[in-house]
């Protein structure tokens, strides 16, 4: 099987260059993640390619929306398996988790809530209720002591 390499490509062209490669049967892996309800490329500019070198580089090198293949003088250099596993097991749905505020909180974590009209209250993460991401949170604040249904992508844990 041939290696992966990384190719640089032109501002803006990265789902266009992707098209071109996967129409031509090469294998081509550009992780996204989604940034408000928008897919974007993980690595702006850049794209992983399994080609054979030297028999397609210069097929490679002049495709559309290409600007380089990442080497140096002596080469392309290939990019190890382990890279592009790593970044497939970070995908959920196809695109890769961002950590927004750090490590996910757990149930029993002292958590913050990290956006919203809420920011800054502090409470404890009780428990996940459904699907859509909804958790409960136990708030102990002043005097106060209740229950809050909040979306967990707005909270953060609270690291000692």
């Amino acid at each position: 099987m041939d290696p992966w390499y990384v190719i640089n490509i032109k501002p803006k062209k990265e789902f266009q260059v992707e098209r071109l490669f996967m129409e031509g049967g090469f294998t081509i892996y550009s992780p996204k993640y989604l940034f408000e309800k928008h897919i974007r490329p993980f690595f702006p500019g850049y794209a992983f390619l399994r080609f054979d070198h030297p028999a397609q580089y210069q097929m490679v090198k002049y495709t559309r929306g290409v600007k380089k293949i990442v080497g140096n003088p002596e080469g392309p250099i290939p990019v190890q398996e382990e890279v592009i596993r790593d970044l497939r097991a970070r995908e959920k749905d196809g695109h890769i988790e961002l950590d927004k505020y750090g490590q996910e909180p757990g149930i029993g974590d002292e958590i913050e809530v990290a956006e919203g009209p809420l920011k800054g209250l502090k409470g404890i993460f009780k428990k996940e209720l459904d699907e859509r991401e909804r958790v409960m949170i136990l708030l102990n604040y002043v005097s106060y002591q209740g229950m809050l249904l909040i979306e967990k992508k707005k909270l953060k844990k609270v690291m000692k």
